[in-house]
């Protein structure tokens, strides 16, 4: 539904038209009957700087929304595992194994610029969903410490407005207006990652899993291969905004002195071109939760600072995290509390289901940045059958993967 004039109150405001806010959306106008007015500051579809991985984890939410299947309509590859390098070079390859219920033995890697506007469009096609694209919010609106609506401005027409909610949630990702101007906790360094990707075409030697390369020219950081078909795919590095002022990197230099030099390398872009602009972003990742919730608001996806610390994937937790909030925002319609007393419930939450994994993703990521650990484990698992069946079950399960930082692991594996 596409805004007209008449009216500026709603139920609920969601600012930013991403995965987790559009899917707050959806939940809300479909499952929970709320009138919902979705603020977007781009126009769908755009791109979005990423590294385009869908993890299983998404499944479950793609599925609730009924949309699943029109990823299989669009440019996508499914991801059926994870390859690893070590800095010696030693290749792991890993399939993603799962019986977890909500995740998939799989997942998709899919350009956001068709990805998002899939979720998007959904959103926009619900009927009690109200849209407006290209409109800048720069502000929240408070009546004493409630948060009561939004202040922006309509890019096309100029013109300030603003519109009222019992609830507005901050979808609007890790530069997040909603979070500044609610004066939320800026995030340190070390909670940081900086990221750069483009996008190439003629790659050899791809496989149907996405590749994450521990290579010593760019540690403590990592370099990606995520395929979006059988010859180009999402290329990247990332890297710890601590490690990379630390040591003074130029990520996109970095990125192509990779692909020139690597061995691992060479040969596999010998013949491919660059098809896009190298492109930068953030990511606040989920090491650290930024408070999320208080009176008249709540936060969702990257505004939550919900990023896996060691895979870097974010759109998961996003998606799951707005599914979560629309269940929260209808507990509060009925109980008629727009208050943190009941709003606190979405942030306990979050902690509840997500703390143990981003937690053990942080370790990992801080172990991660050891060559001896990474060349030694990686080793095993090359040689060894059972270590690679019990990696791939750590991977797919959130319990299990905690094992990973488990010394007795470790210990298993000098006997392996």
């Amino acid at each position: 539904m596409v805004y007209g004039q008449e009216s500026n109150s709603f139920d609920v405001i969601v600012v930013g038209g991403g995965p987790g806010g559009s899917t707050t959306a959806s939940f809300l106008a479909d499952k929970y009957n709320k009138r919902v007015l979705l603020l977007e500051k781009e126009t769908f579809p755009r791109d979005k700087t990423c590294g385009d991985a869908i993890s299983g984890k998404s499944m479950s939410v793609l599925a609730d929304l009924g949309i699943q299947d029109k990823i299989e309509k669009v440019k996508h590859l499914k991801s059926y595992g994870v390859i690893l390098s070590s800095p010696k070079g030693t290749i792991l390859d890993i399939p993603f194994k799962s019986d977890d219920p909500d995740r998939h033995n799989y997942g998709y890697v899919c350009p956001r610029l068709n990805f998002d506007n899939i979720v998007f469009q959904h959103a926009k096609s619900r009927k009690n969903v109200t849209t407006i694209e290209k409109f800048s919010v720069s502000e929240v609106l408070k009546e004493g410490e409630q948060v009561v609506g939004v202040k922006g401005k309509n890019l096309v027409t100029g013109k300030e407005q603003e519109f009222r909610a019992k609830l507005v949630v901050g979808s609007d990702g890790a530069t997040s207006v909603v979070a500044r101007s609610l004066n939320l906790e800026k995030i340190e360094d070390k909670h940081w990652v900086i990221s750069c990707r483009a996008y190439y075409d003629g790659i050899t030697g791809m496989k149907p899993a996405i590749e994450i390369h521990f290579i010593k020219s760019v540690m403590p950081g990592y370099f990606w291969i995520f395929p979006t078909s059988t010859t180009e795919a999402n290329v990247g590095i990332g890297m710890l905004a601590s490690d990379m002022k630390k040591n003074k990197v130029n990520l996109e230099k970095a990125m192509y002195a990779a692909i020139e030099n690597e061995p691992l390398f060479k040969e596999r872009f010998k013949n491919a071109k660059i098809v896009s602009p190298v492109k930068g972003w953030n990511l606040p990742l989920g090491s650290k939760i930024r408070t999320c919730a208080g009176n008249g608001f709540l936060l969702v996806g990257d505004a939550a600072c919900l990023i896996d610390p060691f895979s870097g994937e974010g759109i998961g937790n996003a998606m799951y995290s707005g599914r979560l909030a629309a269940q929260v925002i209808h507990e509060a319609f009925e109980k008629n509390d727009f208050t943190i007393n009941h709003l606190k419930t979405y942030q306990n939450t979050l902690h509840k289901e997500l703390d143990y994994e981003l937690k053990t993703s942080y370790y990992l990521q801080r172990l991660g940045t050891v060559q001896f650990f990474l060349n030694w484990v990686i080793a095993k698992a090359a040689r060894s059958q059972s270590v690679r069946d019990t990696l791939s079950g750590m991977l797919a399960n959130t319990k299990a993967k905690g094992g990973l930082v488990n010394p007795l692991f470790y210990l298993k594996l000098l006997f392996a």
